[in-house]
């Protein structure tokens, strides 16, 4: 929750400049790579697969179907993982001009920042005890 305020304080406050076209056709290969490791290393994403798979994987007995029953769901998995993010960032894409251009920014920011608040504010109180 901390954190989340964290980033709220951090898109709530202007930058001096605003983003120029150099800054956003910078070279997108470093920006897949950091995005892929970041989805293949996510701590939710194995523990979703750990806990959640396998009760969909029929083990019968002297059969040994179950590592190839995995593999078959974690090509499935990544595969619909892979086409929800492609859309997002094509969507983002063409996005971009309209949500960067002029004061158009800082209203993008400081309202995801509210929206970070609430959230924040969501998550103290279903948590509070």
């Amino acid at each position: 929750m901390t954190y989340l305020l964290f980033l709220a304080l951090e898109g709530w406050q202007t930058d001096e400049k605003p983003l120029s076209t150099a800054d956003l056709n910078s070279a997108p290969g470093p920006l897949i790579l950091r995005g892929f490791l970041s989805n293949v290393f996510n701590p939710k994403s194995v523990l979703f697969f750990v806990s959640v798979v396998p009760t969909f994987v029929q083990i019968s007995p002297g059969q040994p179907n179950f590592p190839y029953q995995m593999a078959i769901f974690g090509i499935v998995y990544v595969a619909i993982a892979t086409a929800v993010h492609a859309s997002i960032v094509m969507l983002a894409a063409e996005l971009r001009p309209w949500l960067v251009e002029g004061p158009r920014q800082n209203v993008v920011r400081r309202g995801l920042a509210v929206a970070l608040v609430f959230v924040a504010g969501w998550l103290f109180w279903a948590t509070k005890r």
